[in-house]
Formats: C-alpha cells, structure tokens, sequence
C-alpha cells in the first residue's frame, strides 16, 4: 500500500510540474504568433503600397500614350483655305469687258475641258476682224482659274497657291522665241500679282502677248491675252492690251471672291491631291490665226 500510494503522490507532482509547462508552452507559441502577426501586416502594406505605385505609373504612362496622338494631331492640322468654290469661267468677264477685247467674238466663249469645275475652270474668246483690203485685227483671249485645297501633305491651300502662282510668272517667261519677258509687279489684283509681256514674230505678223497671273487666297487666276495686225493691218499697242488683259483679271478675281462670299469657306473634305500645271497658253493663236486667214 504503500508503495502505490507514494507513486500516486509522484504521478501527482510529476503531473503538477507538467501543467505550468505546458501552460508555458502555448503561451509561447502564442507569443510567437502575436508577434509574427504585424510583421505580416507590414508585408502586406508593402505589398499593397507597391502595388498602387505600379498601377499609379500604369495610369500616368496611359495618360501620356493617349496625350501623343492629339499633339501629334494638331501639330499635323493646316488651315482650312478661304475659297471653297469657283465661278463659272464664261461669266467671269462683263459682255461691256468682252466688247472690248475681243470685240467679234464677245459671244463666242468656249468652256475648257474640266472634270471638276469648282477646281479647275476656263473660257476661251477669239475675234477676228476683217477689215478688207486694209488687213485684220485678230484677238483671242483666255481665262483660267485654279484652287487648291488645304492638305495635311502638301500645306494649306494658299501656301500652295503661291507656289504655283510662281511658276506661272516662270512658264510665260520661258515661252520660245518670246522677247523681253521681264515681269511687271501689279495692285489692286488680288494678294498677288503680276503682268508679263512679249513678242512673237509669226510669217502672219508680230503678235503681242500679255500674260497676267493674279492670286487670291487659295485661288491662281491667269489671263493669256494677245493680239495682232494680219494682213498689212497694224499691230496694235502693248499698252492698250496690257491695260485690257488687267481689266479682265480683275474682273475675274472679283468673281472668284463673289461665288465664295456667301459660307464658300467651308472646305469639309480635303483634295487626295492638289492641282498642278499651266495653264498659259502662250502664243498658241496664232496657229488660229493663220486658219482663218
């Protein structure tokens, strides 16, 4: 009995240490855990504040990619050009205008071959004379207007305007055979102007030619206007014709800004591509002339 009872008592202790160590033990662990808690907090604010900053630069290099195109945009955009339109190029010129140039043929106008009128335009007149054993007067007359549209390319219609209005002065400069072309700045004829005046001795006579190229906005109006005595007739002044071929530019720039007046500045679709080329036509009357002589 007594044996067992002194083990009793010894299981007794031995279970009394145990608990308080076992009571130590968790204790610790919880320890352990309470404090590896904000550690884990703290990663996972490190992680969530990287991940904002990540998703903030996303944003901002978004914001820039979406800010190049429309800068890119604008600085591509050219003016839209003033003159939208053109006149009809048979009824730039006053009848009154017509009676004096081209005095037998006021009436016989003939319109150029055009696939886009608002574009490209032109009316030609010829006169002829008779005066009998006292020779002929010969006239002819031509009127041409070119416009040209704002492009994203090539620049804003009245830039390209200029640029062509330059090569009209060259190519009446540069016609074959023609004498003294040097050109004669004008006024009062649009935002440019200028005048070029020559000879052309033919085996029918010495035609004088007067060429004017006058620019209004995105418009190029050039008048060819020449004339000669046929047939022993005298040759008339280079003054006079010059005089008269200002006249009808004029005019013709004048109808150029009337058909835009009213809401013509509204270019809505831009050209694939801008008009180019002469169209003077020098001297070539005179190949008229001598048909009908």
């Amino acid at each position: 009995m007594h044996r067992p009872a002194q083990r009793d008592h010894r299981d007794q202790h031995d279970q009394g240490e145990r608990q308080p160590a076992r009571r130590n033990s968790r204790l610790g662990r919880l320890l352990v855990c309470a404090a590896a808690v904000p550690a884990v907090l703290v990663a996972a604010g490190c992680s969530s504040s990287d991940s904002g900053s990540a998703k903030g630069d996303d944003a901002t290099q978004q914001q820039t990619s979406a800010a190049k195109p429309s800068q890119s945009a604008s600085a591509n955009a050219v003016q839209p050009a003033a003159y939208s339109t053109l006149p009809e190029a048979c009824a730039v010129l006053s009848g009154a205008t017509l009676g004096d140039l081209v005095p037998k043929g006021a009436k016989s106008g003939k319109e150029g071959a055009s696939d886009d009128t608002a574009t490209r335009a032109s009316c030609s007149w010829s006169s002829l004379q008779n005066n009998g054993v006292k020779g002929s007067q010969f006239r002819w007359l031509n009127v041409s207007m070119l416009r040209f549209e704002s492009n994203a390319t090539r620049g804003a219609g009245d830039k390209l305007a200029k640029d062509y209005f330059g090569r009209q002065v060259q190519d009446a400069q540069s016609v074959d055979g023609a004498k003294n072309t040097e050109p004669e700045q004008l006024t009062g004829v649009g935002d440019q102007g200028t005048a070029i005046r020559y000879d052309l001795k033919k085996k029918e006579g010495t035609f004088k030619q007067q060429t004017v190229v006058a620019r209004v906005e995105n418009v190029v109006v050039t008048v060819d206007y020449n004339g000669a005595g046929l047939a022993g007739d005298k040759t008339p002044s280079a003054d006079d014709l010059t005089k008269a071929a200002e006249k009808a530019v004029k005019e013709a720039v004048s109808a150029v800004t009337a058909a835009n007046r009213d809401g013509g500045a509204s270019p809505s679709k831009p050209a694939s591509g801008s008009p180019s080329g002469s169209t003077s036509k020098g001297a070539s009357p005179s190949a008229s002339a001598s048909k009908k002589n």
